[in-house]
């Protein structure tokens, strides 16, 4: 017992990180518990959810709502004018400390507004209920967080059109089912991806004017609260917050339109999960096409020096599992109780922060993979031309149709042929060259022709232009 110290002693008493949190040098517990909140993550894309701007945006729709209120005469114009002086006054701090005191977060934030403007202070809230103001303050956040994510797609598109530029040319092994195909380019892979984020930067757009809203509706719908101006006051509201206003709504804004956001961001998280894995693959060892940017200090592996390993694209196909697993409690948010119930607002406080961040962070992370993505044209010439010419065999089916042969027998020679010239190791020209039912259409020298990969990649340098030529506009 004599050797046993102070953490040994309280740990068996079950008080050990009790005694630490006492020590100084234990102070590190109190570090940040979530990685969202120092490890993934852009500054901005944080700070739109934190604390301080919910808090900023709760406090601006109390304002509009105190402005539409004296524009419609419920409020005495004076008193609107003083809240939206003062108001902004109202600190969060305050508001937590009075939350202490009464346990309801948007009645503590009403009292510290209210502290702060004087004897107009008692029109605060005036014929709201708490998701009036909470739903309409997570509208504005939403705006916030689509700007962010929008201005990350439009880098993300200027990369990926970048890339397609400088590859369209580039011809290379197409693989399906793992296997290889006939050619492609990079060119058409880049512009593909392209082409994909392009329809999110429209997926955005469209779904702008069912998420950027608020309402003004009271305890359960209808307005009673306010009066026979209801709907005026609530339209009114919005035009000075600049959002959209719901035609219709219970006590809540139906969650349908917030899980139109959550698959969205689950949509934009699966494009670069598929980018990331497809690099991913590209990099493998074996294959070695592509490989991320690689510092002149960064280590792969603790045990390997060796290893160069795509760790950001891994990432990135990591956090959007996180960030797909939100759609299913988003949307089991729009099946609450009557004119609401309260099962949505816990999940909300983790589904919005984690999944825009987590979505802001791959959206950067993706362009910085690739911008910096290194691309192997040694290797590239080298695995497509690993099969000495069986991949190409539908080039030779084609050309024998068109000059006389049937379709079905075209492909039952060729495919004859493939097999054969796989099972034995040899050129697939050799092997067809030795058919005669081949030869009578397609000599020797012929076959060579068709079976050079560079000149069978049909319109997919024109291709790739059009998507450069259309998704121009939308680069940042």
């Amino acid at each position: 017992m004599g050797c046993e110290n102070e953490a040994t002693v309280n740990w068996r008493g079950g008080r050990l990180i009790d005694a630490l949190l006492n020590q100084e040098r234990y102070r590190y517990l109190y570090m940040p518990v979530h990685p969202i909140e120092e490890r993934y993550g852009t500054d901005q894309m944080r700070a739109v959810w934190s604390e301080q701007n919910r808090f900023s945006c709760i406090v601006a729709a109390e304002v509009a709502l105190a402005r539409a209120e004296a524009a419609h005469g419920m409020i005495p114009q004076a008193d609107a004018d003083m809240i939206a002086a003062h108001a902004k006054r109202a600190s969060l701090e305050r508001a937590k400390a009075i939350e202490a005191e009464i346990n309801h977060d948007m009645m503590a934030i009403v009292r510290a507004v209210s502290e702060v403007c004087g004897d107009a202070g008692r029109w605060v809230h005036y014929g709201a209920t708490s998701n009036d103001i909470l739903d309409t303050a997570t509208g504005l956040q939403i705006r916030q967080a689509l700007d962010l994510i929008d201005e990350k797609l439009r880098m993300l598109l200027a990369a990926l059109l970048d890339r397609a530029a400088d590859t369209k040319t580039m011809v290379c092994v197409g693989r399906t089912h793992g296997q290889h195909g006939v050619p492609t380019t990079y060119g058409l892979r880049f512009a593909i991806w392209a082409s994909e984020v392009g329809r999110h930067i429209e997926r955005l757009s469209q779904l702008r004017p069912r998420v950027q809203v608020g309402q003004m509706t009271g305890a359960v719908g209808t307005q009673a609260a306010l009066g026979p101006k209801g709907m005026e006051i609530q339209a009114s509201m919005m035009e000075f917050l600049n959002l959209g206003s719901v035609d219709v709504s219970n006590q809540v804004i139906s969650r349908d339109r917030y899980a139109e956001y959550f698959m969205f961001l689950a949509g934009v998280a699966t494009t670069l999960d598929k980018i990331g894995i497809e690099l991913r693959t590209l990099q493998r060892t074996e294959i070695g096409e592509v490989e991320e940017a690689f510092g002149a200090k960064q280590v792969g592996s603790s045990t390997m020096p060796h290893k160069r390993n795509p760790i950001k694209s891994e990432q990135v196909c990591g956090l959007a599992r996180i960030v797909r697993s939100a759609v299913e409690p988003a949307l089991a948010n729009n099946t609450l109780w009557d004119e609401r119930d309260l099962t949505n607002s816990s999940a909300e406080r983790i589904l919005f922060p984690e999944s825009s961040i987590l979505t802001d962070h791959c959206l950067r992370l993706m362009t910085l993979v690739i911008r910096g993505l290194t691309i192997n044209r040694a290797a590239v010439r080298r695995n497509l031309n690993v099969l000495h010419g069986i991949n190409m065999a539908e080039s030779v089916m084609i050309e024998l149709t068109r000059k006389g042969m049937n379709r079905q027998d075209a492909h039952e020679h060729v495919r004859v042929a493939s097999m054969q010239a796989l099972a034995e190791e040899r050129p697939l020209a050799e092997v067809l060259a030795s058919d005669p039912a081949v030869i009578r259409f397609c000599s020797r020298q012929d076959l060579e022709k068709l079976l050079a990969p560079d000149s069978y990649i049909g319109t997919s340098v024109r291709q790739v232009e059009r998507v450069i030529e259309r998704l121009a506009p939308m680069r940042r």
